[in-house]
């Protein structure tokens, strides 16, 4: 059988922790930020963002080798 190609736009946005939750980035932090309150910049410094869990099973059939 083949091996399975990892989604590359996933790879990019989640990965997972030792024990094997899906931890997210958050969003709202790449760009403009002149423009954003420091409450609303500050929101996103949050370290531990974890993926709902309705979404993890499309999430781990996106990276299937756990990357």
């Amino acid at each position: 059988m083949p091996k399975l190609k990892t989604n590359k736009a996933a790879k990019k946005r989640y990965s997972y922790t030792a024990t094997g939750k899906v931890k997210r980035t958050k969003s709202n932090r790449r760009h403009l930020l002149s423009n954003k309150t420091s409450r609303a910049k500050s929101r996103g410094k949050v370290q531990d963002a974890y993926a709902d869990k309705t979404c993890v099973s499309g999430i781990k059939r996106l990276l299937p080798y756990g990357n």
